[in-house]
């Protein structure tokens, strides 16, 4: 049986501000990616995600992004030197290790967010000092990275576990790199196309482009928003999907110790 995670960004919320259904996503997916209080989140938000997760079933992760709440996280920090980003890093992935195990729930996985995910990805500075963060902490910890990427390159030089991942609300383009959210179609809203196009890239094991070319690559685990309007149902649609398919849903750790078959 081919097994996969389902994982999405969650604990977004902040303060008197809510973003998400973070109750609801989680009745769904296998694994969340929690904010950290830099580009969302709150150490009240971060409890309460980390321990309903922990009610659930559901694997917990650190979702760190850059100190920018005011736009989400999603805007270029250029300036930012690898050697800062890594004592950011070591900041947000120790708090919320720290919440976890505080709720008895331990942290598996470490997910970058936004534009930091964008920038490591690119860059092999940023992408080592993301490295060395993660190994700092806790070496055990599961890189979640995009495929052929210097995320991936970098998780690889210093032998921590990797997860590959793909998304389903997001479109690629032909080098296997997120579409920009600046171009039409880079976010995926329809249920029915995000499905067909998960299915398709689990069954191949390829990442498809917009214009059709397929990219091999391994898939450990599948992403998804959560701060979309329709995120909760885009998930239940592709968790029915997964499961008619005989595709077995499952935390990264427990995909990650199974072989794929």
């Amino acid at each position: 049986m081919r097994r996969v995670d389902l994982n999405c960004d969650m604990g977004e919320s902040f303060g008197a501000w809510t973003m998400g259904n973070d109750a609801e996503m989680l009745a769904i997916v296998s694994s969340a990616n929690v904010a950290c209080g830099f580009h969302a989140g709150d150490p009240l938000v971060m409890h309460r995600t980390i321990d309903l997760a922990r009610q659930s079933g559901v694997g917990v992760g650190a979702h760190p992004g850059f100190l920018d709440i005011w736009g989400f996280g999603r805007r270029p920090m250029p300036a930012e030197t690898p050697d800062s980003l890594e004592k950011m890093l070591v900041y947000q992935i120790g708090a919320a290790q720290a919440v976890a195990r505080s709720v008895g729930h331990p942290l598996r996985h470490v997910k970058t967010h936004g534009s930091l995910g964008n920038l490591a990805a690119a860059s092999a500075e940023h992408a080592m000092a993301v490295a060395r963060a993660i190994r700092a902490v806790d070496p055990a910890l599961i890189f979640v990275v995009l495929p052929n990427t210097e995320t991936e390159r970098a998780g690889e030089r210093l032998g921590l576990p990797l997860a590959r991942e793909v998304y389903a609300d997001r479109s690629y383009d032909d080098s296997g790199n997120l579409t920009p959210r600046s171009e039409a179609g880079a976010v995926i809203e329809d249920a029915s196309e995000a499905v067909e196009r998960t299915l398709r890239m689990l069954e191949e094991n390829a990442i498809v482009s917009t214009s059709g070319r397929k990219i091999p690559v391994r898939i450990d685990s599948v992403g998804l928003h959560g701060d979309s309007v329709h995120a909760v149902a885009l998930a239940r649609c592709l968790r029915e999907a997964l499961d008619r398919a005989g595709i077995a849903v499952s935390p990264l750790a427990a995909t990650l110790a199974e072989p794929v078959s």
